[in-house]
């Protein structure tokens, strides 16, 4: 036996009788002896989860209350991945709600794109908190986002849209645009006669459906390539966007734009056209009212208040690293000038805040920084010297207390 360079470990060893022994070494290389008194402890078997397989998935529905409490445990089929679900009313069922759910057989990714061994729509009912099957139907490609829309369902599938009615052994189809997106629909939402599509890659398109025609038109797009990740509407002409890089961005249709198309017949290539993709030199461009580096991958947005009285609208974000934020609007011009000028006091006494690297350069890692101002660096405020803090105050005409106090009460218009 040779010595031990640690400290003092313990090994166990089992010989093929599956007889367990347990040997000590010290540091004294002290003689290896058998302890007897000691029973051989059981081997245990460990069964984990089915060992990940190209193409095998595992997926369940779960109803959940108020409380975090279970009430119903669905799991689907073998090899079949949920990928989108929704509530939706359909007209003439009184009221009734229904649970749809998209999923896709045996999908898998590869260098020469997705493949898969079927797609289907899944309609519930909820009976008492319980999930009854009611049908399935079947789709030719993903269906990654799921969507009540005026009595109907909204189904994406692959880089098309499609409106489906409630039928007794399936969906119906109402109508559809083959090619609303260049790629693939990723993220979908409405208000009004207006939907909101995000692209895996090219952004979000401005659609609207026609009801003389039942057709649907792109009006509006992106001119800015982004990996869509989450889409947020915030009012009928402005939604907010994250990308797959750890950028937000706030993008509006221009004011002087509308959603009348040119051809309320629909025989334009702008509606229902096989050569045609959504969006065009025909249709509007939004603008980019503001952007911000997160530096995370943004996975859920929600525009929402904590319901506290006097709480203000934001934008709630949170990022795959389990990070939560929001964004909070300025009330007016003065408190984006306030804000503006103290963040720009705060980058050169704080030039490498968080990452090491040049505060803007950060925040404009990818597009640069706009019309947003980081709450963190301005919450630093009050841990730099006093003598600091007076300079940066007297410039923005206010003394130390009052700069404290207005972010204070920014943070409280929150909270």
């Amino acid at each position: 036996k040779g010595g031990a360079p640690n400290d003092a470990a313990a090994l166990a060893a089992a010989d093929d009788d599956d007889d367990a022994m347990d040997i000590a070494v010290d540091d004294d290389d002290e003689e290896v002896k058998d302890d007897d008194d000691e029973e051989a402890p059981q081997k245990i078997r460990i069964v984990g989860p089915t060992p990940p397989r190209p193409g095998h998935w595992a997926s369940c529905l779960r109803v959940v209350d108020g409380g975090g409490e279970t009430l119903e445990l669905l799991e689907l089929g073998e090899a079949e991945a949920a990928l989108s679900v929704a509530t939706v009313t359909f007209a003439g069922r009184g009221g009734e709600v229904f649970v749809a759910v998209g999923t896709a057989t045996a999908l898998e990714f590869g260098a020469s794109g997705r493949s898969h061994r079927g797609c289907a729509v899944h309609v519930y009912r909820l009976l008492d908190a319980r999930l009854v099957l009611l049908h399935k139907t079947p789709l030719e490609d993903v269906p990654l986002a799921l969507c009540d829309f005026r009595g109907r369902l909204l189904v994406s599938v692959g880089r098309a849209v499609r409106l489906y009615d409630l039928g007794k052994r399936k969906l119906l189809r109402k109508t559809e645009h083959s090619k609303l997106v260049p790629n693939l629909i990723v993220k979908l939402d409405t208000r009004g006669d207006r939907i909101y599509a995000a692209d895996a890659t090219e952004s979000v398109f401005f659609a609207k459906y026609v009801r003389e025609t039942n057709k649907f038109a792109v009006f509006a797009d992106d001119p800015v390539a982004r990996s869509s990740a989450a889409l947020c509407v915030l009012d009928y002409d402005t939604v907010a966007l994250s990308d797959k890089f750890g950028n937000l961005a706030i993008l509006r249709l221009p004011p002087d734009a509308d959603d009348d198309v040119e051809d309320p017949s629909g025989t334009s290539s702008m509606f229902y056209a096989d050569g045609y993709v959504g969006g065009g030199a025909g249709t509007h461009k939004l603008l980019a009212a503001a952007s911000y580096h997160v530096g995370s991958l943004v996975v859920a947005l929600a525009k929402s208040n904590l319901g506290t009285p006097g709480a203000d609208d934001a934008l709630f974000y949170a990022t795959v690293d389990g990070a939560i934020g929001a964004l909070v609007p300025a009330r007016s011009r003065d408190d984006k000038d306030f804000y503006s000028m103290l963040e720009m006091h705060l980058r050169q006494d704080y030039p490498h805040f968080l990452t090491g690297r040049d505060h803007i350069s950060f925040r404009s890692a990818f597009v640069p920084v706009n019309n947003v101002v980081d709450g963190d660096l301005c919450d630093l405020y009050a841990l730099l010297p006093t003598d600091t803090q007076q300079n940066i105050a007297s410039d923005l005409d206010r003394t130390p207390n009052e700069v404290t106090k207005k972010i204070d009460e920014t943070k409280h218009r929150l909270l």
